[in-house]
């Protein structure tokens, strides 16, 4: 397929890179140029702006940092909407809210264009990989048309319904439940240095009990203390939270475990771990048991 990739940060550009080696057509865009040139190697074509991305693509990509980002790429005089031939279809893997999966949808539906809420489950690593779990929502004929994109970049693809903020809903929840692995692991490891318990030998037994990729690999940077360079930085992760909160809200469902993960997360904010990665968070848990 011939398609457009704006966003390249570090898991937008092993996403792009995956769509190359897989024999599609890829323009790639960012607004920091250089970003995009290291792809042409790769066999990329070099935008200049969000509108070029979009002329003569099938599909564009869009893997920004948040719903403020998304709405300027796409919903500005020259972005996306007001470029994207009519046919062709927006997909969208930044981690947004549901209200703006909502408008997204509207505003390409009114202009005859077709748009997929995408987001991603994994890491960098994962991105660069090609394993990232992909979560896809929208009109089932469009979802089928675009698998191929899904297939290049990650190692499954679910389906979470035909309203494509159904796969927003998803991404949030699923990055909640991150955060709350997160929250016990620090929790756990603050009580475990108190007992004089190394942290990997905990490591180990959990790894073993829940036999998950997820804890294993997390837990692993809390055990090592190894918070930069970020995978997910903290301030990001805050922004999600935030986001399921909304969610809730919107739902009347309680979700009093995120509350308290936000306010712990506004507390690393305040501790200057904005920029660390957003497992740093078990800091505030050590903080509060006199350890740090």
């Amino acid at each position: 397929m011939r398609i457009g990739f704006i966003g390249l940060g570090r898991m937008g550009s092993g996403m792009a890179r995956n769509l190359l080696r897989a024999g599609h057509v890829v323009a790639v865009f960012n607004r920091t140029r250089d970003k995009a040139e290291a792809l042409v190697a790769d066999g990329a074509r070099v935008a200049d702006s969000p509108a070029d991305a979009c002329s003569g693509s099938e599909a564009v990509v869009t893997m920004l940092a948040d719903d403020r980002a998304v709405e300027q790429v796409v919903l500005s005089d020259d972005g996306i909407a007001s470029a994207l031939p009519e046919g062709a279809s927006h997909i969208s893997c930044s981690t947004i809210g549901i209200a703006l999966a909502r408008r997204l949808a509207a505003e390409h539906r009114r202009r005859g264009q077709g748009y997929l809420s995408v987001p991603v489950f994994g890491r960098p690593e994962a991105a660069e990989a090609g394993q990232l779990l992909v979560v896809a929502a929208g009109a089932p004929e469009l979802v089928e048309r675009c698998r191929p994109l899904f297939d290049a970049i990650g190692r499954q693809t679910f389906v979470a319904g035909s309203d494509p903020s159904q796969a927003n809903a998803v991404k949030l929840c699923g990055n909640f439940m991150i955060a709350a692995v997160l929250e016990a692991f620090g929790e756990a490891f603050a009580t475990l240095r108190k007992a004089d318990v190394p942290p990997h030998t905990f490591l180990d037994v959990m790894s073993v009990l829940f036999g998950s990729p997820l804890y294993a690999n997390y837990g692993r940077l809390i055990a090592d203390q190894k918070f930069e360079p970020a995978g997910f930085a903290l301030r990001l992760g805050l922004k999600d939270v935030r986001l399921v909160l909304e969610a809730a809200e919107e739902f009347a469902a309680p979700m009093p475990l995120a509350s308290l993960i936000r306010d712990n997360l506004l507390s690393a904010m305040a501790h200057g771990q904005a920029d660390h990665d957003w497992s740093s968070v078990v800091r505030v848990a050590a903080r509060g048991a006199g350890l740090e």
